[in-house]
């Protein structure tokens, strides 16, 4: 990614994965569009008001066990062999040991957890069934991000996006049948989204058992390794931390959204699932960026990292207007594909032409994001998610609960996405003076530190 074209580079790495996140946003949305449509408003809202709580157990698990990848592809990279069997040992031991763990806590505390956000009482029980059963589906969730994250680190992608998109297409299916056909509820949503998983995860997990080398291990391998195991956490506790602190956040928000009843939930739930849709082309384009930028920074092609930013930028300003015109024109026809309730689509629909007029700033977030983690800004994931938990905690209590009523919810989500698009931008602009001081004689200066390298 050190010549060419930047935007042609960006895009071309940045379209599988597109696809790949593209799926696996409608893996998560068949339960709410499903349950909407055949169940009703509060079923939705069951479902939705479960997702941060949830997502916060998840983050953890996540966080933690994705060093284990981290630490697989470093080794591999280096050629030792040897090492890359026992990382893939290790890892399977911290993965699904992280997955039982915060599982089976969640499953505990998933009635106390959702009691203290105020969940409706209307829809309390729905929530604590859907909430139950996707955390004891976090094992065969890990199966699947298990051998997803190997075989990544082992420079296999494709594999893992097939068996995504294969999964999808089964838990489409399977909520049709659970919930349409036998009249499951909320239950047969989660108990359809836990056969595909574990579909899944048995699958990609046996393929590359078969046809991978590096998963054929001695019983040497499969020892523990102390070294290996503290690596990969050490890794992946501080994207644990991060993760945890949106979900914290996400949480608190949450808390305020159930304030205002069921129809709200419910309407934030279709807000969000939608948003969730928007921002993968964001998502995607600011991974192509990370690596785009770590490349070019490595060799000493700074004017490369700041252009690629621009044209990732120009791409994002137009997808941005777009979207705030789908969103004008047709939120609330948007919003109906999730349920039938009237009230619930005039909210959505109002609620949805209002956060699109932040999606600018939420791109901003992504692209600099993006840049900022492949030139090695450590300290900025950190600081980002702070910034992004203390908005969303203390916004709403200006707003959501005082004079906005339940438009602070969305007005929330909005000026959270602005000030942390704008302290993002602050921060871009402070590491580039950092190094070049910025500015037209930034390719100049590029030039001679590459010459300076050269000799």
């Amino acid at each position: 990614m050190t010549e060419g074209n930047p935007l042609a580079l960006l895009a071309v790495f940045a379209l599988p994965m597109l696809i790949g996140n593209l799926f696996q946003q409608a893996y998560n949305m068949a339960d709410s569009i499903i349950v909407g449509q055949f169940v009703g408003a509060n079923a939705l809202a069951a479902i939705g008001s479960t997702g941060s709580v949830t997502f916060l157990f998840f983050s953890v698990c996540s966080g933690i066990s994705s060093g284990g990848g981290i630490v697989t592809a470093q080794y591999f990279g280096a050629g030792d062999g040897d090492r890359v069997k026992r990382a893939i040992a290790n890892s399977a031991y911290i993965m699904f040991g992280a997955s039982l763990l915060m599982g089976g806590a969640a499953f505990a505390a998933a009635p106390a957890a959702l009691r203290l956000m105020g969940t409706p009482e209307d829809i309390l029980p729905d929530a604590v069934t859907y909430m139950r059963m996707s955390c004891a589906g976090v094992p065969l969730v890990a199966v699947y991000n298990y051998s997803a994250s190997m075989l990544r680190a082992l420079g296999d992608s494709r594999t893992p996006l097939i068996f995504l998109i294969l999964s999808c297409f089964l838990n489409v299916a399977m909520d049709l049948f659970c919930v349409r056909a036998l009249g499951l509820g909320v239950f047969g949503a989660a108990l359809a989204t836990m056969l595909a998983q574990l579909i899944a995860g048995a699958g990609s997990l046996a393929y590359a058992l078969r046809t991978n080398p590096y998963f054929r291990l001695d019983r040497a391998h499969r020892a523990f390794d102390r070294q290996i195991a503290f690596g990969a956490v050490r890794l992946g506790l501080p994207l644990a931390l991060q993760w945890s602190m949106i979900a914290i956040s996400t949480t608190a928000l949450q808390t305020v959204v159930n304030r205002f009843g069921a129809t709200a939930v419910a309407a934030f739930t279709a807000t969000t699932r939608i948003e969730q849709l928007v921002q993968q082309p964001f998502g995607s384009l600011s991974m192509a960026l990370s690596t785009f930028a770590g490349q070019n920074y490595g060799a000493n092609r700074l004017d490369r990292v700041r252009a690629g930013l621009r044209q990732a930028a120009l791409v994002m300003l137009g997808f941005s207007a777009a979207m705030l015109a789908v969103a004008q024109l047709w939120g609330g026809g948007i919003v109906g594909a999730f349920v039938h309730d009237a009230d619930v689509i005039a909210l959505g629909g109002r609620a949805l032409k209002l956060t699109s007029w932040f999606y600018v700033f939420l791109g901003t977030i992504y692209v600099t994001r993006g840049t900022l983690n492949g030139v090695g800004d450590a300290m900025f994931s950190f600081i980002n998610g702070l910034v992004e938990m203390l908005c969303r905690i203390f916004i709403p209590m200006l707003l959501a609960l005082t004079t906005a009523g339940v438009w602070g919810i969305w007005w929330t989500a909005g000026l959270t996405w602005g000030i942390s698009g704008l302290f993002c931008l602050l921060r871009y602009r402070s590491w580039m003076r950092s190094r070049f001081g910025g500015g037209p004689a930034l390719g100049v200066l590029c030039r001679i530190r590459r010459r300076a390298a050269a000799h």
